[in-house]
């Protein structure tokens, strides 16, 4: 069985770019183009894994990220920040609101599967750790 990740965002080239890198390398995508969207999708299928992107109409990433982060039923699944927001203070944020890591645009096929398999990798080890509160990072 392949590994079911949701790809978040607004913008139909970037979801088609990594749809691509995803089905080429085994897993499974599903997509949505909206945080509420994706939101109401992970209520009916589960992702081992979300790519999140931070800049969305309606809901941002990091909204959604609170969202899925301090939902019992979502709260484990891995987030990873794929987003334009390249700012050490961007970085940060999407850390302190519980990413488990985080990726900037544009990136590589390699830089994509590389998060996505540690994050998996960890899980499977039993070694995922909770991200920081919100008040312990500076």
């Amino acid at each position: 069985m392949s590994r079911k990740i949701l790809v978040v965002d607004d913008n139909i080239d970037s979801v088609m770019i990594l749809r691509s890198i995803l089905e080429t390398n085994g897993f499974a995508v599903l997509v949505a183009n909206s945080g509420p969207q994706a939101l109401a999708l992970l209520k009916s299928d589960k992702a081992d894994v979300v790519l999140l992107d931070v800049m969305m109409p309606e809901m941002s990433g990091l909204e959604v990220l609170e969202k899925i982060k301090s939902t019992h039923a979502t709260s484990k699944i891995p987030v990873i920040m794929v987003t334009a927001k390249l700012q050490d203070e961007d970085v940060m944020t999407g850390y302190q609101y519980g990413a488990d890591y985080y990726i900037t645009k544009p990136c590589t096929a390699k830089q994509l599967l590389y998060g996505i398999e540690l994050v998996l990798g960890r899980i499977e080890a039993g070694t995922q750790t909770p991200p920081p509160a919100k008040d312990e990072v500076a």
